[in-house]
């Protein structure tokens, strides 16, 4: 790797998508649950709605936009979540199943309902 380059990452597979209701599990906003916005798969990440607000310094750039401290929110690492199964309402690990038609679908490992 040479000065300032950074070395390629492989995507991670994961079960959670953009829409999808997470329960945070670790880290200082542990217990919440919110809707995923965006899935950083190159990095393991998740950005989720009003959840992880860090303050982010801002200078002005032209006349009419103003600088100042901005919140914002901030991915968290896909492993400090859990899907939330929309039946059953808890934190569940998810399963894969192929329908009659050929379709796979994630499943709730607790309920077995698809999700």
């Amino acid at each position: 790797m040479g000065k300032g380059t950074e070395a390629k990452r492989t995507p991670i597979k994961t079960p959670i998508r953009r829409g999808d209701m997470v329960k945070v599990i670790a880290g200082k906003e542990r217990g919440k649950v919110a809707k995923v916005l965006r899935v950083y798969r190159s990095e393991g990440r998740v950005l989720l709605e009003g959840v992880n607000y860090v303050k982010r310094h801002l200078r002005p750039r032209q006349a009419s936009m103003q600088g100042g401290i901005v919140e914002k929110e901030a991915p968290l690492h896909i492993s400090n979540v859990m899907l939330v199964c929309s039946k059953c309402m808890k934190p569940t690990r998810v399963g894969r199943r192929i329908e009659a038609d050929g379709k796979k679908v994630r499943v709730c490992k607790k309920c077995g309902e698809v999700i």
